[in-house]
């Protein structure tokens, strides 16, 4: 079996699995960022095993194959005989097409969705400053309307916004809270890691992992500017105020704004009134060791040919 199609296997077994067993894990809502770097590791390898996949098809019977020896200082023959396909260089072209795909299609999806969403923030917070009014004492923009809402905009001019509803609907306790959960979205660049997990959907929307991880992705960073907030304020002010602004709120908020009280209301205010226990170091290092090993499996099993190659016999003077 090649060493491409076990990156295709892992990609496959990934893509398919890696939803079900992340979507059935309890400690994620325990501990959001470590499940967003592990949903976005899991993901992004599997796209990373594609392309790579690709590439190691085409070591054989392709001049990579000398150019990858010179590199690494290891024989030529030894170094195709380890890539060996059988197919040759029909293989090989199905494999550089594949890896020009993958990469093809991740820098076009990513390039028009990140266009998209910092045009549309950066007109949004333009139209709020331009609307509302500034307020240093709360760090936001206070605009006129009567219906309470609370949420950022990121990009090259990072905004939090309120309404006069807002002031109406919260007393000073709460809207401290809804302000220190909005400041975690920018502060922890929540807006980054969702755009990751929206590229790697459009890349390949058919894998049930990279479809599910954006919305688990949506879901968590609220959890993490949630704990963020109530760090400081403490978890009462916060669902009390994610009741007040659920209840009395009937509109959604902009397509690339993060509102305090936009994702799974209810559950987020259980888990603040009645938290669970927090992970063990012990389990969070295994959890961050999970995590790296899944965004490095891919280039470990597509370079483990490369290193054997080089075990096996070096280029002369090399």
């Amino acid at each position: 079996m090649t060493i491409g199609a076990v990156l295709l296997a892992y990609a496959a077994c990934t893509g398919t699995l890696g939803s079900r067993v992340l979507g059935r894990a309890r400690w994620t809502g325990r501990a959001p960022l470590l499940a967003i770097v592990t949903y976005l590791a899991a993901g992004w390898s599997v796209l990373a095993a594609l392309g790579l996949a690709g590439l190691t098809l085409a070591v054989h019977a392709t001049a990579l194959g000398g150019g990858l020896s010179h590199l690494i200082g290891a024989c030529v023959l030894r170094l195709r005989a380890t890539y060996a396909t059988p197919g040759g260089a029909t293989v090989a072209g199905l494999g550089l097409t594949l890896a020009g795909a993958v990469l093809a299609r991740t820098l076009v999806s990513a390039a028009i969705l990140l266009r998209a969403t910092g045009r549309q923030a950066l007109r949004h917070a333009q139209t709020a400053r331009l609307v509302g009014v500034p307020e240093p004492a709360l760090g936001a923009v206070l605009v006129e309307h009567p219906q309470p809402a609370a949420y950022c905009v990121a990009g090259r001019r990072p905004t939090v916004v309120l309404t006069t509803g807002t002031l109406q609907v919260l007393d000073p306790g709460q809207l401290d809270a809804v302000l220190a959960h909005e400041r975690a979205h920018l502060a922890g660049h929540h807006h980054q890691l969702r755009a990751m997990a929206r590229v790697a959907r459009q890349v390949l929307p058919f894998l049930p992992l990279l479809r599910d991880a954006d919305a688990q992705v949506a879901r968590l960073v609220e959890l993490h500017a949630d704990d963020a907030a109530q760090r400081v304020h403490g978890p009462r002010p916060l669902a009390t105020a994610l009741v007040l602004l659920a209840t009395a709120s009937a509109a959604p908020s902009p397509a690339p704004a993060l509102a305090a009280a936009a994702t799974d209301t209810v559950q987020r205010i259980h888990r603040l009134l009645d938290p669970a226990q927090p992970l063990s170091p012990a389990r969070r290092h295994l959890l961050r060791g999970a995590a790296a090993a899944l965004a490095l499996t891919p280039l470990l099993l597509a370079l483990a040919p490369a290193v054997l190659a080089l075990a096996l016999g070096r280029v002369p003077g090399a």
